[in-house]
């Protein structure tokens, strides 16, 4: 467009990705406070005398200023770095720790997953993903119940939140005993579908816990608990996403990682590698 000078504007943001752009550049992923979800080119990134390359690593938290429309109507949908500081890089916190770095890209892939459209403005999940990457760093509760409480609140967020005090298909209310995920959360005896779940009880208790912020009962389950509910979580989400999230089953959760598998559907074991708990 003749004449067009792109502008400045500044936010912060979670750097969920980044990508090699030709010999010195990559393109960024970020989800923006009051942007969205958008792309952006950190130029000579690469370089040995990059100013902010080690700002931009995935899981920080960071001030920048961009060149473009932050609206996206005019010019590239690629945005540019021009500047950045760094707020909390907790990327550097755990870089070495296996659990807590694959849960990141877990987490990092999700919100990447549940904004499909650039630039639309998601606070709430925003704040949901800044959370959990700032619980990782600190360490202040297990790996997996930190996950698993954002892949909970991200599908709350979203839309596609189980049923969990109530059956999911005629509504009565109670603590049921079987898991659909087709047919949306826990259901009644006479609402079960073929190949429901049966879960311990203590798993669903666990997940209403993670869906409400109760740490108290999250952080004294048992691990059986805790990988089932893993389990029942990762196989929800992604028959709502339809396909598996590839960071997904890299995730330590105390047992050894299954390859990549096609999405879950209902009972048996996921795409995760994780029990669904009893089926009929």
């Amino acid at each position: 467009m003749a004449g067009y000078r792109r502008q400045l504007y500044r936010d912060d943001a979670v750097v969920l990705r980044a990508q090699k752009l030709g010999e010195s550049d990559r393109i960024i992923t970020l989800l923006t406070r009051r942007h969205g979800r958008l792309r952006a080119v950190a130029r000579g990134i690469r370089r040995t005398t990059s100013k902010f390359g080690a700002r931009l690593e995935p899981f920080g938290h960071v001030d920048l200023q961009l060149a473009g429309d932050p609206k996206g109507n005019l010019g590239s949908s690629l945005h540019t770095v021009s500047q950045v500081e760094g707020i909390d890089l907790y990327g550097r916190r755990f870089l070495g720790d296996y659990s807590r770095y694959t849960a990141a890209s877990a987490i990092a892939e999700t919100a990447e997953r549940l904004t499909p459209v650039e630039r639309e403005p998601s606070l709430r999940l925003f704040q949901l993903t800044l959370g959990a990457l700032r619980a990782l760093a600190e360490g202040s509760h297990a790996t997996t119940l930190v996950l698993d409480a954002y892949l909970l609140r991200g599908m709350t967020l979203a839309g596609w939140a189980p049923a969990l005090i109530a059956c999911a298909v005629c509504g009565t209310p109670g603590r049921h005993r079987a898991f659909s995920v087709p047919a949306g959360g826990a259901v009644c005896p006479d609402c079960r579908p073929p190949g429901a779940a049966h879960p311990a009880p203590a798993t669903i208790d666990l997940m209403s816990a993670l869906a409400t912020g109760d740490w108290r009962v999250a952080d004294a389950t048992e691990t059986g608990v805790r990988r089932e509910c893993s389990g029942l979580v990762a196989a929800h989400l992604q028959w709502h996403l339809e396909r598996a999230l590839r960071s997904l089953p890299l995730v330590d959760r105390g047992a050894p990682a299954a390859g990549p598998a096609p999405p879950p559907r209902a009972g048996g074991t996921g795409a995760d590698g994780v029990s669904r708990g009893r089926t009929e």
